[in-house]
């Protein structure tokens, strides 16, 4: 069986679906060392930057955004190969989607706009850019609040069958080129639509706006092989520069916030807060949300409420 005909590169969005999504933001696009980086964003003064994870895009953040928006300027992009950026070629050992890669993108958006400095919000796949972030760029992250992961080579290295078999997606997506995109693109939608609903435990948690914008830019072939790509950086690269950091005794210095759902499976299978304070040098605190994966649809309020309180606290 052949894959379906599926575009390259994802259709245009729709400007009233954005508007929608996000009301009153801006979006510009930015050029990075290696990508184009599209940004909604809002406000002026201290800044907050907000990052998604597989195999959403920045609209993940349409529901706590724009609440988060009146008492902080909110910056909301695409990580490179999702969503609306550029697919970079992907580079010896899948090095332009290592999670420094992804960083390097987000410093440089965000000095883009004047900001040094920042406040940073992710989740899931963005959480790990954002770890890699803070040991790459300690200086620029003030606080950092990381959304439903355990550090990436904690979990790799205490895998069992229980987590293989609930995180599939982990071992599935680094399989060699093309195995996985082929198998994905002979129906793209199914395994979107299915990984969405296997994470969340909120139905109706994704909204029909937000899943057709999901749907818009991850049915396409540059998106799947970028997602994979992901992955397999994170299998290889991404642990050998984990594995350094350890060893080198370098570690988080920003203050970390940790949240997690209760429903999940990585607050079920690891103590969240032990995995992250082994990881920092700094304070960290936390704690879980009664939901499944994706805390800031499934629980917005209670997301903002953690983001505005952690980010405003001495």
């Amino acid at each position: 069986m052949k894959p379906i005909a599926l575009p390259e590169l994802p259709p245009k969005p729709s400007e009233d679906v954005a508007a929608k999504l996000f009301p009153g933001f801006v979006q510009t696009e930015v050029r990075t060392s290696g990508a184009t980086i599209p940004v909604v964003h809002k406000g002026d003064g201290p800044p907050v930057l907000l990052l998604h994870g597989f195999p959403e895009s920045h609209v993940t953040w349409h529901k706590v955004a724009p609440r988060l928006a009146e008492g902080f300027p909110v910056y909301v992009p695409d990580l490179r190969g999702y969503g609306d950026s550029s697919r970079p070629t992907d580079g010896d050992r899948h090095l332009n989607y290592s999670f420094r890669a992804m960083a390097l993108d987000q410093i440089e958006t965000m000095r883009r706009f004047g900001h040094e400095q920042f406040l940073v919000g992710a989740h899931d796949r963005g959480a790990r850019v954002a770890h890699r972030m803070c040991l790459d760029f300690p200086k620029s992250v003030k606080k950092v609040c990381l959304m439903d992961i355990a550090p990436t080579l904690t979990m790799y290295r205490q895998t069992n069958q229980e987590f293989a078999t609930k995180y599939v997606w982990w071992f599935f997506l680094i399989q060699a080129a093309p195995l996985p995109e082929h198998l994905i693109e002979l129906d793209p939608q199914y395994f979107l639509e299915r990984t969405l609903s296997v994470l969340n435990k909120t139905p109706g948690a994704v909204t029909p706006d937000a899943l057709g914008e999901y749907l818009r830019c991850f049915c396409c072939t540059s998106t799947i092989h970028a997602g994979c790509e992901d992955f397999r950086a994170s299998a290889d690269i991404d642990l050998e520069m984990d594995d350094a950091d350890d060893r080198a005794g370098n570690k988080i210095v920003a203050p970390v916030h940790v949240l997690w759902g209760a429903k999940g499976t990585v607050g079920q299978l690891w103590d969240v807060l032990a995995t992250w304070r082994a990881k920092a040098t700094s304070t960290v605190t936390g704690r879980s949300l009664d939901c499944g994966h994706f805390l800031q649809e499934e629980r917005p309020e209670e997301t903002l409420e953690e983001l505005q309180h952690f980010f405003v606290s001495v």
